[in-house]
């Protein structure tokens, strides 16, 4: 069974119409209005937020490193199963990949 995508994208000036015809079900105004207090307050009343420390102080960023150009000969029906998967589908077999060497290297440490 193919699983149903979820995501939606929208530009600024469509969610500004969309808000415009009562399609949202966020109360901005009443957002716009609540001090930083009140904002933590309901963070930390949240059930799903129950728990959660970040640590901002030891985050860093993580420049990708850029990808290495790669031409190489694979089964027709391995690349066709990937084209079908529609665009993206070398992002699909670079992450098949990266999976197999976690896994090999989580393997290699036991």
């Amino acid at each position: 069974m193919a699983r149903k995508e979820r995501i939606e994208t929208h530009t600024a000036d469509e969610l500004c119409a969309m808000q415009a015809r009562g399609e949202s079900k966020s109360d901005w105004a009443r957002a716009s209005a609540m001090t930083e207090a009140e904002i933590e307050a309901a963070v930390a009343e949240d059930a799903d937020e129950a728990g959660m420390v970040i640590d901002w102080a030891q985050a860093s960023v993580e420049v990708p490193q850029p990808k290495a150009i790669l031409n190489m000969r694979v089964d027709r029906d391995v690349l066709d199963f990937f084209r079908r998967q529609g665009r993206g589908y070398q992002t699909k077999i670079n992450a098949v990949l990266r999976s197999y060497v976690e896994q090999m290297l989580h393997h290699d440490k036991r």
